[in-house]
């Protein structure tokens, strides 16, 4: 019996441009399983980057719904949806995003920073966090110190740090050669599984997909459901 935390239902977005209209999104269907690990596939300008903000809150469809762990996130007004993603929805990008002054250990706490936890839970959770990508011996290097797959296991860490339910990745691996992406990859699928999280990852490329448990594919903005990837525990 499925268990979605992610529902859309006949998700519409339009771009007004001088002249004419830009269908972005047309009619989007789809659900998605709690603890599964889902890749987005689609060429540049297919639209996985406006489902993905409409997702998590950070643009609203022109038409449909979107559900989030039985919230419709599309309803919400906006304080209500920066609480939604501040508690319960995490973004990875494929500019990382990091901090330049600041170290990956430093980095990685920001998001509990914000939430006030106490100093010694945040150490603890930072810690357990860079062991977990790999980073522990890295933890007092600032991101210029570090390469681009350190850079996004960083931001990956980061992105954990509260605890998110949802895990949007928007081409996590588009600044990576093959190797390090894949291995981009292999991290986040074994987190869906430690971590308990559910997460979407967009990808131009097919091959990168394989690990996700399913793919979705996007055409000119409309949706047809994929394979399903190699289900690895």
């Amino acid at each position: 019996m499925s268990d979605p935390l992610v529902e859309a239902t006949s998700v519409g977005r339009t771009f007004s441009t001088p002249g004419e209209a830009v269908h972005a999104l047309r009619d989007v269907t789809f659900s998605i399983d709690r603890g599964t690990m889902v890749a987005l596939v689609g060429r540049s300008g297919s639209g996985k980057t406006t489902l993905l903000n409409c997702i998590g809150g950070l643009d609203r469809p022109t038409d449909g719904r979107i559900l989030v762990g039985g919230t419709d996130v599309t309803a919400l007004s906006e304080d209500a949806r920066t609480i939604l993603r501040r508690d319960q929805i995490s973004f990875v990008f494929q500019t990382f995003g990091l901090v330049p002054m600041l170290s990956a250990a430093e980095n990685v706490g920001l998001p509990l920073r914000l939430l006030r936890a106490p100093t010694v839970e945040r150490r603890r959770r930072v810690e357990e966090l860079l062991d977990v990508v790999g980073l522990s011996n890295h933890a007092a290097q600032r991101p210029g110190e570090l390469s681009g797959g350190q850079q996004q296991r960083v931001a990956i860490a980061r992105a954990l740090a509260n605890r998110p339910r949802l895990l949007i990745a928007d081409e996590p691996t588009g600044q990576l050669d093959a190797d390090t992406g894949a291995g981009i990859m292999d991290l986040l699928h074994s987190l869906v599984l430690t971590e308990g999280m559910t997460a979407i990852v967009s990808t131009h490329d097919p091959s990168v997909s394989a690990l996700a448990h399913r793919t979705l594919t996007l055409s000119d903005g409309q949706l047809s459901e994929g394979r399903s990837g190699r289900h690895r525990a």
